[in-house]
């Protein structure tokens, strides 16, 4: 038997960040076509997060950064498909 693990990513993310908003907006197809869940936490509620302060939005991987400001889709695909490559960060 095969054992299937979903994927988690993490937004670090403030709820007024309209750039929060949008990425989380745009990770949804995403995150449906890869199975992916997605855990957002709140960048001003918890202290251990005080160090993306104004980067976020940040879109983790475990402790992977994958991207901030803006959703990086090659990045993010190259993640959710297991590719070992080099990732670029835009922002």
């Amino acid at each position: 038997m095969t054992e299937t693990r979903t994927r988690t990513l993490t937004l670090i993310s403030r709820a007024y960040c309209h750039l929060c908003h949008e990425m989380e907006a745009a990770l949804q197809p995403l995150l449906t076509e890869y199975g992916a869940m997605l855990e957002v936490l709140d960048a001003d509620a918890d202290p251990a997060l005080a160090r993306y302060d104004e980067r976020v939005p940040v879109l983790l991987s475990g402790k992977t950064e994958i991207c901030h400001y803006f959703l990086d889709e090659a990045a993010l695909r190259a993640e959710l498909a297991g590719e070992n490559g080099q990732r670029r960060l835009r922002g």
